[in-house]
């Protein structure tokens, strides 16, 4: 077990267990966050627990031109019964990602310290969020981590519409302007859009 302490570092990557995990405790500081995910490495844990640093083995990422839209989703788009907008709710955004009821999961790993670390991030100008309206009542959303080169790192997105959700990440995708979407871990909904796993290695390198 390696435990960060208050020097702003990581150990290498390769030193990540089985499961990802490389290190534990620090901070959710906006300079540790950045080198964090600069170096393929994220925070996941749960409330009452030490923060836990992560770098998997295989990563999940989307590269926008694989983004898969089927033909229902086209539909969903030509309909335009929605309205697109980006940083204009991010607190909201993250507050329902964190709140919204999920029938996969028990819980959520979005604690306090979660959500106040990333507004602190998009305050200062390195999250954003992608929102869906319709009339004019926010009914889907992502957030995540633009790193400035072209990589954008999801965190979590949320939907009380069906198929709003989709409309976020495929607008993120074709709008973004990004090489590269980073999506963490597997995740079956997102591999339904065209997301994939790739070498961790591999994925450093387009990091760089």
């Amino acid at each position: 077990m390696i435990w960060l302490g208050k020097e702003l570092v990581f150990p290498p990557v390769e030193l990540a267990t089985e499961d990802g995990v490389l290190a534990f405790g620090g901070d959710l500081s906006v300079e540790r966050l950045k080198l964090a995910y600069k170096s393929g490495i994220f925070p996941w844990f749960n409330e009452d627990e030490p923060i836990v640093w992560y770098s998997p083995w295989e990563r999940m990422v989307l590269f926008p031109d694989e983004v898969k839209v089927s033909k229902s989703m086209k539909k969903v788009f030509r309909k335009g019964e929605f309205t697109i907008t980006e940083n204009k709710a991010f607190n909201d955004v993250i507050f329902n990602c964190r709140y919204i009821n999920r029938f996969d999961q028990l819980g959520t790993w979005i604690t306090d310290e979660m959500e106040d670390a990333y507004i602190n991030l998009h305050d200062k100008g390195y999250a954003k969020s992608i929102e869906v309206w319709i009339d004019d009542k926010l009914v889907a959303g992502l957030y995540g981590v633009d790193l400035g080169n072209g990589v954008f790192c999801g965190e979590s997105m949320f939907s009380k519409v069906s198929n709003m959700s989709k409309v976020a990440f495929i607008h993120l995708a074709k709008k973004g302007g990004y090489k590269l979407i980073d999506c963490q871990v597997y995740n079956h909904h997102l591999a339904s859009l065209g997301a994939r796993e790739i070498p961790r290695n591999e994925f450093l390198k387009l990091l760089k």
